[in-house]
């Protein structure tokens, strides 16, 4: 938005504008209390604001009143992490104003946050410490914890307290992923096995939810964080930092993953091993396959071949990537035995209908080819 005034705690570096809200706005909020013309109190008995009123029944969750919490729907699960990535809907409002000055929800699919980075107002930070999965809340920020003394004009007066009203969507705990990613080389290799496990999860989730939002590179970069970050030290960012997003790596997937199988797991844990490294080849796979690079689809997809010789998904991958390569006869007997795994799979059959349509026309080119290199010429005479 505006510069704004420095405080102990950094404050929001831009706005959006939006006419929508979450949980019925603040028409919503204020459904309870009496409105008047032109935003002025009711006359009769105390005059106090709207948010005077409503603050009654609000719960102070930073303990000086500058903080108040409302619930409209519970969430489910634990608290959101300290140092979490959210994934949130939210509407700011000034009192007496109908429409917000702050929201995100006119977005289809909100981007993905970090606490103390991307959400950097103080008193949002602190409202979704308070929060679970999948809840809907209406907060109150004094202006300490909202936009200072100065206000941000023109749109925030001085010394305004706000209203937001947030849902939290849903929040990845990238604490033990910031932590491992801090690590040396020499220490990420005594990392303990189930936490780099619970690492690659964390990983492929953010990853996951980039793939849905069609980016598809930055998902490419994320599933490969995990074997990123067990490769050399000096292919992370430059200050290396856990909060750091990595640089591409010109190391191959395959060098991570050797990194990863030496670590010397139990044998009752090395199909733990294998099964993440299956996630993220599959990812990989189909990754490159959105991004138009079949050669390295297939390169993933056959690697992880080599785990689970079986695997629908990894023949299927393959296969596609073949088609595109237009190498017909290996495409063919990927999707055949992606078909023998999984017969009643609409897009294998579907794949199998699209290869065969391809190899008609280009066999059909090769034939009017021919036909025309030995077609005889005018005068008689054939193409020597």
């Amino acid at each position: 938005m505006l510069a704004l005034q420095a405080r102990p705690h950094a404050l929001p570096r831009s706005f959006c504008s939006s006419a929508r809200t979450v949980g019925g706005g603040w028409n919503g909020a204020m459904s309870a209390f009496s409105w008047t013309r032109n935003g002025m109190p009711p006359s009769g008995g105390v005059c106090r604001s709207p948010y005077e009123r409503l603050s009654q029944r609000m719960l102070d969750i930073s303990g000086d009143r500058g903080v108040l919490k409302d619930v409209i729907r519970e969430g489910a699960g634990d608290l959101v992490a300290p140092d979490a990535t959210v994934l949130v809907k939210y509407s700011g409002y000034l009192e007496h104003m109908d429409r917000p000055f702050d929201s995100n929800c006119h977005r289809r699919t909100p981007k993905l946050m970090k606490l103390g980075e991307d959400i950097t107002l103080w008193g949002m930070e602190l409202g979704l410490l308070s929060m679970r999965r999948g809840e809907l809340a209406r907060f109150l920020f004094k202006p300490t914890y909202a936009y200072g003394t100065l206000g941000c004009p023109p749109l925030i007066p001085p010394d305004t307290t706000v209203l937001f009203e947030i849902e939290l969507l849903d929040f990845l705990d990238s604490a033990e992923s910031d932590k491992f990613c801090a690590l040396s080389a020499e220490q990420q290799d005594q990392f303990p096995l189930q936490k780099v496990l619970k690492v690659a999860a964390t990983e492929r989730e953010f990853g996951n939810y980039l793939f849905r939002q069609n980016r598809f590179y930055d998902a490419k970069v994320r599933y490969k964080r995990l074997p990123g970050r067990l490769r050399q030290e000096n292919c992370l960012n430059p200050g290396g930092g856990g909060r750091s997003e990595p640089r591409p790596c010109n190391c191959t997937p395959a060098q991570a993953l050797l990194l990863l199988h030496r670590r010397s797991a139990p044998p009752d844990e090395q199909h733990l091993t294998e099964a993440a490294k299956l996630l993220i080849l599959l990812n990989l796979s189909f990754t490159y396959l959105k991004l138009d690079r079949p050669t390295l689809a297939l390169r993933h997809g056959e690697q992880a071949l080599i785990i689970d010789q079986k695997n629908a998904k990894a023949l299927f991958r393959c296969g596609q990537a073949c088609l595109l390569l237009t190498e017909y006869q290996k495409a063919r007997d990927f999707l055949v035995r992606a078909q023998k795994e999984q017969p009643f799979n609409h897009d294998i059959n579907n794949e199998l209908k699209k290869l065969a349509s391809y190899y008609k026309d280009y066999t059909d080119k090769e034939k009017e080819m021919c036909h025309r290199m030995f077609a005889p010429c005018g005068d008689g005479s054939t193409v020597g």
